[in-house]
């Protein structure tokens, strides 16, 4: 994994957070720093980037060194027979220069539109580490709040159970009162386990991301009011620049455009080539051939010249690569359509989204309050009479769910504005750090031990 310059920075800053709650640009600070996901992005840039170097390095001067030493033994089997034996050492430079080879000029073009993708692919790697962190650091605060409200709602049945048990020692309910508040009191208590475990497991999703554990967060405030952004007003606008701007999309077109030079470096393959080439050498011979063991005098060649390869006949493995890099192209445009159309799909729909989110959390928030007002109403009601514990009940299992909902409503919304930011490429560190203001209370850490 690639080692951060503020990895070390972070991590004294860091230190502390379980004494004091984390904010959310925190928890991204440490994600980003020990997210495997991003640091496969940043390898997977760094091997792609490496593709338009060698494509370069194949029209830059190739020299090469070769050094060889050779004996040979000869059997005179005619009338002179004998054995003779010879030695000769050689030592050459090589060296050429390609001057055209049109396949060779469009491989570099592909590969550098695909070293400009690994960019593009690398922001977007980015971006999607920031809403991963954030879904992971709100399922945290959703599940916080849904094991409060199923104490809250445990509690409260358990009321409930002992009023209803003794109204029945005195006579005053009958007993399918007792057997309706024990049934719920005990939904209630599965209700909390099984929120303890949600719990459990969205601190681990949020361990996972950030290679180590966090134990306090911060949320929103009771008095939090969503609003829509100033400069996200707009959907044909936000759809513009989400064409012009999203990342993964400008990665996907950089695609096409290095799959039609694959296409120009196939039907290259039809094209002549031509290569200067020069080469030093030195040689000298010794052995019976040059008499009486003799070491023959050094020889010396020097050569320069062109030398120009023109393609004839291949089996119809040209045409072939050619098909191949169309079919290739094709390939690519198609993604590229889909892609672009599925992101005007989702800005609209994270616009939308979005814009309603903020009539839907002041709903659920009234609705929260409605039911707050019903169930203490019914609890008085009961206890004068007027209610039964069946009302009572009921009133419950509507305010623990408007309780739930309320609490999804209000990170979603959260999570929405980021989705949006995304997909028009606007998402960025500055975007995190405004989401981040809004959260300025304590989430807490709620107990994970069972009421029995």
């Amino acid at each position: 994994m690639i080692r951060r310059t503020l990895a070390i920075a972070l991590a004294t800053v860091l230190l502390p957070l379980s004494a004091h709650a984390a904010d959310l640009l925190q928890v991204y600070e440490m994600a980003r720093n020990g997210d495997p996901q991003l640091s496969a992005a940043e390898s997977t840039r760094l091997f792609d980037k490496e593709g338009a170097v060698q494509a370069r390095a194949a029209l830059l001067p190739q020299i090469n060194g070769v050094a060889s030493l050779n004996r040979t033994r000869t059997e005179d089997r005619g009338n002179n027979t004998g054995t003779f034996e010879s030695r000769r050492r050689t030592y050459t430079i090589d060296g050429n220069q390609t001057l055209f080879n049109w396949s060779q000029f469009s491989t570099l073009r592909a590969q550098r539109e695909l070293s400009r993708a690994a960019d593009f692919n690398l922001d977007s790697a980015n971006d999607d580490l920031i809403v991963r962190t954030s879904a992971a650091y709100f399922n945290v605060l959703v599940a916080i709040e849904s094991l409060n409200a199923a104490k809250t709602n445990e509690e409260a049945a358990k009321k409930q159970f002992d009023f209803a048990d003794k109204r029945l020692e005195v006579g005053l309910a009958p007993i399918t009162d007792v057997h309706e508040a024990r049934a719920q009191y005990d939904q209630a208590r599965a209700n909390t386990i099984v929120s303890q475990n949600t719990l459990a497991d969205a601190y681990q999703a949020l361990t996972e991301l950030t290679g180590q554990p966090v134990t306090n967060l911060r949320g929103l405030p009771e008095d939090f009011r969503p609003e829509v952004p100033a400069n996200r007003g707009n959907v044909d606008q936000l759809v513009q620049s989400a064409v012009s701007q999203n990342p993964a999309l400008k990665a996907q077109e950089l695609q096409v455009s290095a799959s039609e030079a694959s296409v120009q470096a196939a039907r290259a393959g039809h094209l002549p080539t031509l290569i200067l080439g020069a080469s030093v050498g030195q040689g000298a011979t010794w052995g019976d051939s040059t008499g009486a063991g003799g070491l023959s005098p050094d020889t010396r060649t020097n050569s320069v010249g062109l030398t120009l390869n023109v393609p004839i006949f291949a089996g119809g493995a040209t045409q072939s690569a050619v098909r191949q890099a169309l079919a290739q192209r094709d390939i690519a445009q198609d993604g590229y359509e889909q892609q672009k159309r599925a992101l005007d799909r989702n800005t609209r729909n994270a616009y939308q989204t979005l814009v309603a989110g903020i009539s839907e959390v002041e709903a659920r928030r009234l609705a929260v309050v409605s039911a707050q007002s019903a169930y203490d109403a019914s609890q008085v009601g009961l206890e004068v009479g007027t209610r039964t514990v069946l009302d009572v009940i009921q009133n419950q299992r509507i305010l623990f769910s408007a309780q739930l909902d309320y609490a999804n409503a209000r990170y979603t919304f959260l999570q929405n504005r980021l989705l949006l930011s995304q997909a028009v490429g606007a998402l960025d560190i500055a975007e995190l750090q405004e989401i981040n203001r809004l959260l300025t209370v304590d989430a807490g850490n709620p107990s994970t031990t069972v009421n029995n």
